[in-house]
């Protein structure tokens, strides 16, 4: 068929070759689906060419042109099918031996003698079939490192926010401070800023080996992919080269937990003011009990000191995920074992207990205790 009458087959709405056209009273044809979509977006029974409206919101089939469509799609498919090489007939046949397609002369030639055959369908549906195989643990590692990747992300904006949230404590206690302070206050603000621009760098670096990674076996798998929907013929030609690629691609260790990536907010908010008004020789409380807010349980609410804990309204985190109404506590100085607690509502109360594990780290948790327990330990806890 000529290329310009080509050109005729082609719909005016995908621009694609026509797909059961339908014929409208203005003579003009469209895909029944094309059509229908084109109606249904305009409100309208319209022509999308010449806009005249149509008398019939069913058209009848364009049985003619349906017939060419036909005929230039089947010629198009025979063009394109390959050859034997040797004899210019279809290869209908696999050779097991040589791993190759072959027509039905190069089976009986001695080229070919006692050798095993299967048909192209069968050999290339089982090798699709092992292509896929191989495959998906590709395609399983691009999703894990593309959630990695996500996290990374949210991982990122939550240091940003959190550096961002650190400053403003640091800012705000320092405005108590006299002016000779504000060298103080710089040093500090650019401890958090360089801790901030490591962590960010840390994740970045995480984050570019994913890109590199995602990027390398996106081009693989849509390459692959390629190749699987190709014609049976030129998929096993090209077989071997693609399950070489797949294969012999070097696959990532399995991302590692985000492990030290937040911010150390006790290091920079920890006895803030203490360390301050020590340099300046005069006497300051001291809290000797910092706690993590990288730890705390969402609805427990640490004080801008990192001093003091209470329970307030579930905070959104995607990191603390305790269980418990807990807060692991740092920098554990001049602390004797024993228990306080501190009254904040009515009928309930938050109890510290501290607890010498094996003489290793003290941890501090926060429980609910009810309030008729309250006279009960303050007779046992004496410090």
């Amino acid at each position: 068929m000529a290329s310009g009458s080509e050109a005729n087959l082609h719909c005016p709405v995908c621009c694609d070759i026509f797909k059961d056209p339908v014929l409208l009273s203005c003579s003009h044809s469209f895909c029944k689906v094309c059509l229908r979509r084109w109606w249904r977006r305009k409100e309208a029974l319209e022509c999308p060419v010449c806009k005249r409206i149509s008398g019939k919101k069913h058209p009848p089939c364009n049985l003619a042109l349906k017939n060419l469509c036909e005929a230039f799609l089947l010629e198009s498919d025979q063009k394109s099918e390959a050859l034997c090489r040797l004899h210019s007939e279809k290869l209908k046949l696999f050779c097991l031996d040589h791993q190759e397609p072959v027509c039905l002369i190069c089976r009986d030639s001695e080229n070919h003698a006692n050798h095993k055959f299967r048909p192209v369908d069968e050999a290339a549906r089982d090798r699709r079939d092992e292509l896929q195989k191989h495959l998906r643990p590709l395609q399983e590692k691009l999703k894990l490192l593309k959630e990695t990747k996500g996290n990374y992300t949210r991982t990122t904006e939550h240091v940003k926010v959190q550096a961002q949230d650190t400053k403003k404590q640091i800012k705000k206690q320092f405005k108590r401070l006299h002016k000779f302070l504000e060298e103080e206050e710089k040093a500090r603000i650019a401890a958090v800023n360089a801790e901030e621009r490591q962590k960010r760098e840390v994740l970045m670096e995480k984050m570019e080996v994913l890109r590199r990674e995602i990027a390398a076996l996106s081009q693989i798998i849509r390459a692959t992919e390629e190749e699987l929907r190709a014609e049976d013929t030129f998929f096993l030609n090209n077989y071997k080269v693609t399950v070489d690629q797949v294969q012999e691609h070097p696959l990532m260790g399995d991302p590692e937990l985000l492990l030290g990536v937040l911010l150390d907010q006790a290091k920079h908010l920890g006895n803030l003011t203490f360390n301050i008004l020590n340099k300046m020789a005069e006497a300051s409380s001291y809290t000797p009990v910092i706690l993590d807010p990288n730890t705390a349980h969402p609805r427990l609410n640490l004080s801008e000191d990192l001093s003091g804990v209470k329970q307030g309204r579930t905070r959104k985190s995607c990191f603390r995920k305790s269980l418990f109404l807990c807060v692991y506590a740092q920098e554990l100085k001049g602390l004797v074992l024993g228990a306080t607690y501190t009254e904040t509502m009515n009928r309930f109360l938050f109890f510290l207990l501290s607890f010498e594990a094996l003489k290793k780290s003290t941890v501090y948790f926060f429980f609910f205790v009810t309030s008729f327990m309250k006279h009960f330990l303050s007779s046992l806890l004496i410090f």
